[in-house]
């Protein structure tokens, strides 16, 4: 997110997408050929959102970089550095013609955490917050914008899909005065719920806390219900709602956690409405895929 909150970049980069109708269609043996860097901009004039599956003629990667097509990523000393070259689909509320979306983006962690978390029982799917707080640089050609802020970098792994674990879950991370925390809640396919609640410090070092109340945020135009914490007295809510899809929601947010006033990032899914046969055919036209 932008310095002053103006803009909001998200660059996913996947090996065997969760979300790839074709990946779930191939029964997901090759996870090498259904890869992806998902791009989303936000933004007053500069809404940009890019995925486009590519096979693994197409995906080159080591152990300090990545490259799927012809975007990249790659560590460069102690900053990762991402080239995009990406392509958007049409898919309102962004532009109706495809446009390109080319820039560098550079981040910087301030720490590196070493620990992840597994979010089931069996161990099949682990959340590791890499760098709960970075500086973040983006200077794209397309559209032509440069800005400078604050973000964050995980990394998720799994083997089994997503919605064969989980019913839905709500997921934060914001910034503090000094410090970071992330907000994860969970419901389980089992009907089982677990919460996690993590404050990193300038180490990034995390340290489990209390999570405070559940605060119910409004729906999203899809009906997606949306939910975070905050303690009393504080005012959550959505500031501005970036992604609103019939199964997935991202959000600029504000709340109160551990006696501050934090501004952040909400995401919500569901993977209950993911399973459903009239999502899955809708995907492809989000999430195409090349033939190259």
């Amino acid at each position: 997110m932008s310095a002053d909150r103006r803009f909001g970049l998200t660059v996913i980069a996947f090996v065997g997408s969760v979300f790839s109708p074709w990946y779930g269609w191939s029964g997901r043996g090759q996870p090498e050929n259904h890869c992806a860097v998902n791009v989303a901009l936000y933004g007053p004039g500069c809404a940009r959102w890019a995925m486009t599956e590519r096979g693994r003629k197409a995906v080159h990667r080591n152990t300090a970089s990545l490259s799927i097509g012809p975007s990249a990523l790659s560590w460069e000393g102690d900053e990762l550095v991402i080239q995009l070259d990406e392509i958007t689909a049409p898919v309102p509320p962004m532009p109706r013609m495809p446009r390109p979306v080319r820039g560098e983006v550079r981040l910087r962690p301030r720490a590196m955490n070493t620990r992840a978390f597994t979010l089931d029982e069996a161990g099949s799917h682990v959340w590791h917050p890499l760098a709960p707080r970075a500086d973040v640089s983006v200077n794209l050609v397309e559209p032509g914008l440069s800005w400078s802020g604050e973000g964050y970098l995980d990394h998720n792994r799994g083997n089994e899909p997503l919605e064969q674990a989980f019913e839905h879950w709500d997921w934060s991370r914001v910034h503090l005065s000094s410090d970071s925390a992330v907000l994860y809640d969970l419901m389980r396919r089992d009907g089982s719920a677990v919460s996690l609640a993590m404050r990193f410090g300038p180490d990034a070092v995390p340290e489990p806390f209390e999570p405070p109340s559940i605060v119910r945020l409004p729906n999203t135009g899809w009906g997606m219900k949306r939910f975070t914490r905050s303690e009393p007295g504080g005012m959550a809510g959505v500031t501005e709602t970036w992604e609103d899809t019939p199964f997935y929601s991202r959000s600029a947010l504000t709340t109160r956690l551990l006696n501050d006033d934090a501004h952040g990032v909400h995401e919500s899914l569901s993977l209950g409405r993911l399973r459903s046969p009239i999502v899955r055919t809708m995907l492809p036209f989000r999430m195409p895929r090349s033939l190259r």
